[in-house]
């Protein structure tokens, strides 16, 4: 899809009308552009090569998951990850995501530094993103970059357009002590990861209908699924559907929006019955 409506335009004008396009000082060899991607492409291996893979360059494999038929979601973690998530807010970003695609036959990445730099905002490492990058490279490459993509400078205040969430702008879907909420998570048949003493993400599956939602705006990045869980302080939160889907689909304009108007709310109340 392509952003030609000019309402979007005006949105991503908007937007950027008070940032910066500078990028970040360079580090660790990798070169940060002012328009980012925010997946990175590679040649096909089928799930276990790509989890073995992810170990030979230091990673946890923490879970994997079916987004659809034809693709397998596999999450990822490691201790700089986790040290650099190990804060309010931020522990969604302990947890890097890999979609094995055997429609098209490529191995899709989320961009650590994409989303890094959505998820930490003005906590972005961009030593532990680089490295990430570079080990992920290392991993699947040669890599290429996505069509989709975004200016570095506008992620950390990211939003589809005005009046539309934040990264911020969470939903709550549970209360009750941690290990209430992490217990009712791996009721749920989720995969709960520890980012701090008191801080967990946990990935839930939705439920099918509301989870099918991939078919209509595309499947190619489907690793959106399942969905993340911030569990911290007596409160489970997630990211809002309007935030999470758009920063997943940056090529995603109005029309498509507007095909799955109703999928916003049905996450939310989907989460809600896992925590309730």
């Amino acid at each position: 899809m392509k952003k030609i409506l000019s309402l979007t335009a005006l949105a991503f004008a908007i937007a950027f009308s008070g940032c910066s396009a500078t990028a970040p000082k360079i580090e660790g060899g990798v070169v940060i552009e002012k328009m980012v991607p925010a997946y990175r492409i590679g040649a096909y291996v089928d799930v276990e090569t790509a989890k073995s893979k992810l170990v030979a360059e230091g990673f946890e494999i923490v879970g994997t998951f079916k987004p659809s038929e034809n693709s397998t979601t596999i999450l990822y973690t490691n201790a700089a990850m986790k040290a650099d998530a190990n804060k309010p807010m931020r522990a969604l970003a302990a947890v890097g995501r890999v979609l094995v695609d055997d429609e098209r036959k490529q191995v899709h990445i989320a961009n650590p530094i994409y989303f890094n730099k959505a998820f930490l905002q003005n906590e972005y490492n961009h030593v532990t993103a680089s490295a990430e990058y570079t080990s992920l490279d290392k991993a699947f490459g040669p890599l290429k970059n996505s069509e989709d993509q975004w200016e570095f400078a506008g992620l950390s205040d990211y939003r589809f357009m005005i009046g539309m969430p934040y990264y911020q702008d969470m939903d709550l879907v549970g209360e009750g002590t941690t290990a209430e909420l992490v217990a009712r998570a791996k009721a749920a048949e989720g995969t709960v990861v520890q980012v701090g003493e008191d801080r967990y993400v946990a990935f839930v599956e939705l439920d099918k209908r509301t989870s099918a939602f991939p078919k209509k705006i595309g499947t190619q990045n489907s690793e959106l699924l399942p969905w993340a869980v911030l569990i911290e302080g007596g409160k489970a939160k997630a990211l809002n559907a309007k935030y999470f889907i758009a920063v997943s689909y940056p090529l995603l304009d109005m029309g498509g929006f507007m095909g799955i108007m109703t999928i916003p709310d049905a996450v939310t109340k989907s989460l809600r019955k896992t925590f309730k």
